[in-house]
């Protein structure tokens, strides 16, 4: 009997040029080599229709997000008004599959009682309001933190209201299942790790060139980390030479690291340049400001690079933590890098990393999990 899946994303999950995408589309694929038949409707917004998911999806649908002020709420938060569309509802119910909803963004249909009795699956990408509230925190601008402060306690009662209108949760990480059954009383919400385009370790052995920080810089809290990593950490070695990379620098930014000396900005890379500048560096430095969902750059650099610095908030309550040095502050940053510049990276950590990622990140057990979910009775 064949199996038809909706999958409603909050995004059109192609090209894959940023960590939020991963999961996106290679869940796509691994249900696709399951022999699901997927119904795709994405909201679209600058990306435009693909015609490379066609290759993967019996059918795609695309839906204007009302982006600006026609998507703001004084009941929803912002990421769910902008997506919420009559068109993609009378899609949904013209039939009976089962839904999936990739991330808080997609669902409003849970409060829809049509909906009741249908079989549907929320993506957990974030503790949503967490995420906010962290947003919050490392902005400067007023506007912006405004902003997230009020989308953070509009998605804390969304988010609570939701819990437990779904069939099944699934999150991204073991502390957004404890976050969501501690805070909200979720009932139904298990662990799926995320879908990811490689499946085996290929860090090199051996000694890299230099310390590499990646994300997309227009983030906020990218820029607060690289700027923290700049100003706090390799003013102080010198010696030690260090990469920010990723999308669109600001002219902050990149002020900052020419009065540093010792910091070099590679703006705008493309896949191939990140990938190849993660396997040539010595140490993948990646802190975070934030302790909700998964860090896919990290788990990038773990699948692909040499040594890996981290602070608490990257790994918190991860089972990835054994495989990362991790630091609490400047300080134990700059003595950890000194210590790791001229370690050579080594099989044995290697075989490390093979025993503690490969199994969990492997998209034909998790699609296989998936589905199980989906059509278990």
């Amino acid at each position: 009997m064949e199996r038809h899946l909706h999958i409603v994303s909050l995004d059109i999950p192609y090209p894959v040029n940023h960590g939020g995408q991963f999961d996106l589309f290679y869940k796509l694929v691994a249900l696709h080599q399951a022999g699901v038949k997927i119904h795709l409707h994405c909201f679209e917004y600058g990306r435009g229709p693909q015609p490379e998911l066609e290759e993967y999806c019996a059918s795609v649908q695309y839906y204007e997000r009302q982006c600006g002020h026609k998507g703001f709420s004084h009941k929803l938060p912002y990421i769910v008004a902008s997506r919420c569309s009559a068109e993609l509802v009378n899609n949904l119910l013209s039939d009976d599959y089962p839904i999936l909803l990739e991330g808080i963004h997609c669902s409003s249909i849970l409060q829809d009682d049509r909906f009741a009795n249908r079989k549907t699956i929320l993506r957990l990408h974030n503790v949503e309001y967490q995420y906010y509230r962290q947003l919050a925190d490392s902005t400067h601008s007023v506007f912006k933190k405004l902003y997230y402060l009020h989308e953070s306690k509009l998605l804390r009662s969304y988010e609570a209201a939701i819990a437990n209108k779904a069939t099944v949760i699934l999150a991204v990480s073991e502390q957004d299942v404890q976050t969501y059954r501690s805070k909200f009383g979720a009932k139904n919400i298990m662990h799926l790790p995320v879908f990811l385009p490689y499946n085996q370790i290929s860090s090199k052995e051996g000694i890299g060139c230099f310390c590499l920080y990646q994300g997309n810089l227009s983030v906020d809290e990218n820029e607060k980390a690289a700027l923290w990593l700049m100003e706090e950490v390799f003013n102080e070695i010198p010696q030690a030479h260090f990469i920010v990379a990723g999308k669109d620098p600001s002219r902050k930014l990149e002020k900052a690291a020419e009065r540093s000396g010792a910091t070099c900005i590679v703006a705008n890379p493309s896949e191939d340049e990140m990938q190849d500048m993660i396997s040539k560096a010595q140490i993948n430095i990646l802190p975070s400001f934030n302790c909700t969902g998964v860090k896919l750059k990290l788990i990038n650099a773990l699948f692909n690079g040499r040594h890996c610095v981290v602070n608490d908030a990257a790994v918190k309550d991860s089972s990835i933590s054994p495989a990362c040095h991790i630091g609490t502050n400047a300080e134990s940053f700059r003595q950890i890098v000194a210590q790791l510049y001229h370690n050579p990276f080594t099989q044995e950590e290697i075989v490390l990393r093979q025993q503690l990622l490969e199994p969990m990140f492997n998209n034909e057990r998790n699609a296989k999990q998936l589905t199980q979910v989906i059509w278990s009775n």
